[in-house]
């Protein structure tokens, strides 16, 4: 059986450390807890189609280590299809050092390792994964060049392409915009990508509108408590949030993709697929950690 849903992306083993507080240059804390948690958003966006009943396949890449090791292993275990998750030499993989203080804030480094060798020719090998696709999901946590080729292969192959322009540090290319079928910011990505500050859905409507300008086929702008806003060339659409007590935001973005993704190619409408996108994403913050917060199809509510 052929996977529906490709992700071209990211796996990270992340490395996290709780403090009272973050410690400044060059003072040394005690700690108060350590674990390490499997992550990446190409992975994590890949756990969650798998969980909420999507067939999936992930290309990416781990360094020749232990943690590539346990990166892959997570993913296998959820049934992912793991054949293009290749092994690099004499590289680290990718890890994402976070410290988090009493009050949830964090500081982060990021070692790429295996993600930065992700290149265009290191995706084409796979593909026929490509072809035989219903969606295909980008981020951006591997090098642009590969994230052009892959929306351009994409939009060639007449698939439906989705791109969460995560982590967004400005402006994409503009020749990316018209591979686009749905571009996923949250509010500060889309404040990047445009230069228009969101922070309610007026504001995030005129950045949806100038994405449409730039060429996006629809934009998805996620708002946190305050929902999201689907706009398209007919107009704007909004999904309130479900309410919940947040425990733990990371991968939340992440369960939304995957959700959305694994809902259209089980043939559910666009908004019903935002809708369930959102379920999964609102359940997902209600737990700790990146992969281990992301639900199953059957906890959620319909």
């Amino acid at each position: 059986m052929h996977a529906k849903v490709v992700v071209v992306g990211s796996l990270n083993m992340d490395l996290v450390a709780r403090a009272q507080r973050l410690p400044r240059a060059g003072e040394t804390l005690p700690g108060e807890a350590f674990f390490t948690v499997p992550g990446g958003k190409g992975a994590n966006q890949a756990v969650a189609v798998a969980r909420l009943g999507g067939s999936v396949a992930m290309i990416g890449n781990v360094g020749d280590d232990a943690y590539g090791q346990q990166l892959r292993k997570a993913l296998e275990v959820e049934g992912i299809d793991c054949q293009a998750v290749s092994v690099c030499e004499g590289v680290s993989s990718g890890v994402a050092l976070i410290t988090v203080d009493a009050a949830s804030q964090n500081c982060i480094v990021i070692i790429p390792g295996g993600n930065g060798l992700l290149t265009p020719q290191a995706v084409q090998r796979f593909d026929a994964l490509l072809q035989a696709a219903e969606v295909i999901i980008c981020q951006l946590e591997v090098p642009y060049d590969t994230v052009a080729w892959t929306l351009a292969r994409g939009r060639e192959l007449g698939k439906q392409v989705i791109l969460n322009p995560a982590p967004a540090t400005g402006p994409l290319p503009p020749a990316w915009f018209a591979h686009i079928d749905y571009l996923a910011p949250n509010e500060s990505e889309a404040e990047a990508l445009t230069g228009i500050a969101v922070s309610d859905q007026a504001s995030a409507r005129r950045a949806g509108e100038r994405l449409l300008q730039l060429g996006a086929g629809k934009v998805i702008i996620t708002l946190g408590a305050q929902g999201a806003l689907l706009v398209t060339e007919q107009g704007h659409r909004h999904f309130p949030a479900p309410s919940v007590q947040p425990l733990d935001t990371t991968a939340a973005g992440d369960t939304f993709i995957g959700g959305f993704a694994a809902a259209l190619v089980r043939g559910l409408e666009e908004g019903e697929a935002i809708a369930l996108g959102q379920r999964a994403a609102a359940l997902s913050v209600t737990r700790a950690g990146a992969q281990p917060s992301i639900p199953y199809l059957a906890e959620l509510q319909p």
